[in-house]
């Protein structure tokens, strides 16, 4: 097996929230010689996405903060959008990263969507209330991987809405413990025959 590594992005604007803390115990899991590379989206703001698929097309990105994420997104194996539960979806910082996605499958000779095919993306994400509000998210995550042709290894959720709560919630700290172990199957859209 190729060596994994691991790049967590923090989606939220608050230091060492719920969705951080509980993306750390399940990063806590994972072997020594797995690398990991966390990146928080609030310290490298991404410019606002232009949609120029019918204008003049893309080119590799030269601002410092969108070539630091294509780099490491391009380095990982395994992607881990760390993202809480804001309006039903993933956080705006987190959005505004996948957007960006658009463009760079569009860069030539970067070959996103081949060079991410087969890797996994996970999710982590905090909500307060009622588990099934996350849904959406967990959409938009499992579209993605099926779309690029990643594997998808799930949503861990876990209920916190004051600081630190989700440390209090131990069924998602549970599931934490063994969230990385699995090896996650190749996401499909639903229409798609397995």
């Amino acid at each position: 097996m190729t060596d994994r590594r691991f790049l967590f992005l923090l989606g939220s604007g608050r230091l060492g929230g719920n969705t951080e803390l509980l993306a750390r115990r399940a990063a806590e899991q994972l072997p020594e010689r797995v690398g990991q590379e966390w990146v928080r989206l609030a310290d490298h703001p991404l410019p606002d996405f232009p949609d120029l698929r019918h204008d003049e097309g893309y080119t590799a990105p030269t601002d410092p903060n969108s070539r630091l994420l294509l780099d490491a997104t391009l380095r990982a194996t395994d992607l881990v959008i760390a993202s809480p539960l804001y309006w039903y979806s993933v956080s705006a910082l987190t959005k505004r990263y996948l957007d960006h996605w658009s463009g760079w499958l569009r860069v030539p000779g970067i070959d996103f969507r081949e060079v991410m095919a087969g890797r996994t993306l996970w999710g982590v994400s905090a909500y307060a209330g009622d588990a099934s509000r996350a849904e959406p998210l967990t959409g938009t995550l499992h579209h993605t991987a099926a779309f690029m042709r990643m594997r998808f290894g799930g949503v861990l959720l876990g209920n916190g809405t004051d600081r630190e709560d989700v440390l209090k919630d131990t069924e998602a700290l549970g599931r934490a413990k063994g969230f990385f172990a699995e090896e996650a199957p190749l996401a499909r859209f639903p229409h798609e025959a397995g």
